[in-house]
């Protein structure tokens, strides 16, 4: 089946899914967690050829964290599952409601927003949590994994398509596709794929953002800040530091430069760098921080730099304000972190940062769609427009206007003796 038929069909299932209801959906999340772990051999045993195969490519390190589906990233993603049948169902609830007229209602609903194409990395987790986020948002998806993960993308899609089939979902809602021709023909298919969601590299967004006209959502890099102000307790901003650098390297909420207040700096360099360099971290620093700990000179290009490795950039700064041009001049908008005793400064930081998650006193690995309680995450967007942070299912969502009357004409209400609106807040949802 070539892109376009896949597309077709993905489009027809979409229309069906929308209207699919609660139990439906919750029944096809419930099904997928057990077909997962009934299924966890063959997925384990595909994962391992995947694995071998690109460490005898001599994949990066980071990128064969990335690819690893382990029984702790089954469980992880079952634990992810059952969350989302926990929360609301996100169609169908009323934003607004307003009477125009006596009998003329207006409703503001939302409704999915159609067909989601992904193209993302080299993780296979994220395959679950796209489906299982898409499944229960109402929209069908068309995904395209790295090749790195093949084998394990496509035992996945067969295990949740399969799990769909028999919880009654329509054929074809999701689909997985394999070749870079099918990613061209993915954008060019303007009048069936509704989003497009990338998760890669700033190259790789950029040149998706430009060979499109499908709209797209996403981030391309992940150059997170952690700044440690003057009056910040060492020992949490140090726990806070290696959190966000250390916990998992890998990922775009990863911490990539430590700015310390220069007030602070002489006492909380030694211990975090002690701190880190246990942890394996190389430390890259400007003058005045090479003037304090051992480390490596940093250049130019490393506070511009995602890493995505244990190498942390390191700037003492003179005042929070150049901490926050610091990070709005580097930054690429994600998460961004002060630690600090004073919450007004806290919230100046937040105020200024220009980023779609700031963070006061904790860690930046907090930026997360399972951890924010939206059940997963498609990916975390950067935009300024319709979602921004961590997108789980309210991000899939737009909505209609729905507008109930009873025989209401427009003349009605024009010319020279115009029938007057109302426009009177209703405290009621649309009558489903």
């Amino acid at each position: 089946m070539d892109m376009q038929q896949l597309a077709q069909r993905a489009k027809a299932a979409a229309i069906h899914l929308a209207a699919a209801g609660t139990d439906t959906k919750n029944r096809a999340l419930e099904e997928i967690a057990r077909a997962l772990k009934a299924r966890s051999a063959d997925i384990l045993a595909a994962n391992t050829r995947d694995m071998e195969r690109s460490e005898q490519q001599r994949l990066s390190a980071p990128l064969l964290k990335r690819l690893r589906f382990d029984d702790a990233k089954i469980t992880e993603a079952c634990l992810g599952l059952q969350s989302l049948i926990r929360l609301p169902d996100p169609v169908g609830m009323t934003l607004s409601a307003l009477e125009l007229d006596q009998g003329l209602e207006l409703y503001k609903v939302t409704c999915p927003i159609g067909v989601i194409g992904v193209i993302f990395e080299s993780r296979p987790d994220a395959l679950v949590q796209i489906s299982s986020l898409c499944l229960k948002s109402g929209n069908a998806v068309l995904l395209k994994g790295g090749s790195e993960a093949a084998e394990t993308n496509r035992i996945l899609t067969d295990v949740i398509a399969e799990a769909g089939d028999r919880a009654g979902l329509p054929n074809g809602w999701l689909a997985l596709v394999e070749t870079r021709e099918d990613v061209t023909g993915m954008l060019a298919l303007d009048r069936l794929i509704d989003l497009i969601v990338p998760r890669g590299s700033n190259a790789f967004v950029q040149h998706i953002m430009n060979h499109t006209n499908i709209p797209v959502l996403g981030h391309a890099d992940g150059i997170c800040h952690v700044f440690v102000d003057r009056d910040a307790e060492p020992e949490m901003a140090a726990r806070i530091a290696v959190d966000s650098k250390c916990q998992y390297v890998a990922v775009c909420n990863a911490a990539e430069t430590l700015l310390v207040h220069e007030d602070i700096a002489e006492i909380f360099l030694p211990r975090v760098h002690q701190a880190l360099v246990a942890k394996g971290v190389e430390i890259r620093g400007c003058n005045r921080t090479a003037a304090v700990i051992d480390c490596r000179p940093a250049t130019p290009e490393d506070w511009a730099t995602e890493h995505l490795d244990l190498t942390l950039s390191v700037r003492i700064v003179d005042s929070l304000e150049a901490a926050i041009d610091h990070i709005n001049t580097y930054g690429s908008g994600h998460t961004d972190v002060i630690v600090s005793g004073d919450p007004d400064r806290g919230v100046r930081f937040m105020n200024h940062v220009d980023s779609a998650d700031v963070f006061y006193n904790c860690s930046s690995r907090f930026s997360d769609g399972f951890r924010f309680g939206l059940g997963a995450e498609v990916g975390i967007s950067t935009n300024k427009i319709h979602a921004r942070g961590p997108v789980g299912m309210e991000g899939l969502m737009i909505y209609q206007w729905r507008l109930m009357g009873d025989g209401h004409i427009v003349a009605d209400y024009s010319g020279q003796t115009p029938r007057p609106f109302t426009h009177r807040k209703l405290d009621k949802p649309f009558p489903a």
